[in-house]
């Protein structure tokens, strides 16, 4: 899993719906997740810390866990299926841990009312991601290239730390 922060909302250049922006810690990644208005309101919301006179949806499930004494751990985008995201409020109460199904777009709004941590499972990420940064990609993938072209086996033998002795008893 990787950790993810909200980057902000967009729009749909040709739909004009909006669009949640998660990034990666190192803003190599981003994972567009699309989003009705209503939720990217919720998130804006939080994003700008605004507090609603009356509590709105999102507020009041933030109530509710705070009310019980529930903690979430941590949300989940675990898969994508038919261009649908899915994802898991991580919940704690004391010893008792429960994970519940949620539309991503929901998750993230009460993680950043509660300042909770956003996870994305590597598939989700291997599959929607857009890169950010395609020269550092590509700088890395060159970096690997040299360091496979100039590898030796006895490199490898000497970073695994075995000795010749060892090296022929492991033949």
């Amino acid at each position: 899993m990787i950790e993810m922060k909200v980057a902000g909302i967009a729009l749909d250049a040709v739909t004009r719906s909006p669009i949640v922006l998660l990034k990666d810690g190192s803003d190599r990644r981003a994972l567009p997740i699309y989003i009705g208005q209503d939720q990217a309101r919720a998130i804006i919301g939080a994003l700008e810390n605004q507090k609603p006179t009356r509590p709105l949806t999102h507020d009041l499930i933030v109530n509710l866990f705070q009310a019980w004494d529930l903690v979430l751990d941590r949300i989940i985008i675990h898969s994508l299926q038919d261009n649908t995201f899915y994802a898991v409020l991580c919940l704690e109460q004391g010893q008792i841990k429960k994970e519940i199904d949620c539309r991503p777009s929901d998750a993230i709004a009460i993680a950043l009312r509660l300042n909770t941590p956003i996870w994305v499972m590597e598939e989700v990420i291997a599959d929607a991601s857009i890169p950010v940064d395609r020269d550092a990609d590509e700088e890395e993938r060159q970096a690997f290239r040299d360091f496979i072209s100039n590898l030796r086996p006895e490199d490898l033998i000497k970073q695994a730390g075995l000795s010749s002795e060892e090296e022929s008893e492991q033949s």
